[in-house]
C-alpha cells in the first residue's frame, strides 16, 4: 500500500498534532491519562486499507514529561478477511518510564493481545486476552463510559476520522522510534 500526501505545509502537519491531542484531551476516557502518564505517542492520521491483504501506516511524535523526545512510524501488514479503507488518529500512553523505554528502545510491536479503545461517537470497544467489551456513548465529549486501565504499562486509544472497513485479520502494529 502506498499513501501519498500532497499539498500540506509544515504548519499543517504541526497543527494536525495539536488537533489530534485536543481530540483525545476532550475525551472523557482518554483525557485523564494526560495528567498521570509518563508520556505518550500520538499519530494524527493513520491510513488503513485492504482487500485480503491489508496495511496501515502513520507517522507520529513521542513525548515524555511534556517534551517531544522523537518521532515514530507505525506500520502494519495483515492477512485475512478484510475489505475497505479507513483513517484514524491513535494515541499510546506510557504509564511509567519502563513502558516508555520499552516502546522507544528500538522496534516495538504490539502482539495479538494488545487492546485499543475507540472514542468515536456512538461506540467504544475493547478487546484483549481478558475478553471483549463494548458500550455506547454520545461521543468524545461524554465518552466516560468505560473503565480503562494500562496493559503492560500502555493504554491505546483510537479516534476514527473517516472511511469504512470490515476486518477480521491477523497482524500487529509495529513501531520504529527515532530520537530527536
Amino acid at each position: 500500500m502506498i499513501l501519498l500526501v500532497m499539498g500540506l505545509s509544515h504548519t499543517a502537519f504541526a497543527d494536525s498534532y495539536s488537533d489530534a491531542v485536543d481530540v483525545f484531551k476532550k475525551s472523557g476516557i482518554a483525557g485523564p491519562f494526560f495528567k498521570k502518564a509518563y508520556g505518550y505517542a500520538v499519530f494524527p492520521t493513520v491510513g488503513k486499507g485492504g482487500i485480503g491483504i491489508g496495511g496501515a501506516y502513520g507517522e507520529g511524535r513521542v513525548y515524555a514529561k511534556g517534551k517531544m523526545t522523537g518521532t515514530v512510524t507505525l506500520a502494519k501488514l495483515s492477512i485475512g478477511f478484510q475489505l475497505g479503507g479507513q483513517a484514524f488518529s491513535e494515541i499510546i500512553f506510557f504509564q511509567d518510564q519502563r513502558a516508555y523505554n520499552e516502546f522507544t528502545g528500538g522496534n516495538f510491536e504490539f502482539d495479538a493481545s494488545a487492546s485499543a479503545v475507540a472514542i468515536t461517537a456512538g461506540a467504544q470497544a475493547k478487546a484483549g486476552t481478558e475478553g471483549a467489551t463494548a458500550g455506547a456513548s454520545a461521543g468524545p465529549e461524554t465518552g466516560d463510559y468505560a473503565d480503562i486501565n494500562y496493559t503492560r504499562g500502555m493504554a491505546v486509544f483510537v479516534h476514527t476520522k473517516g472511511g469504512l472497513m470490515y476486518e477480521a485479520a491477523i497482524g500487529g502494529q509495529k513501531f520504529s522510534f527515532t530520537p530527536k
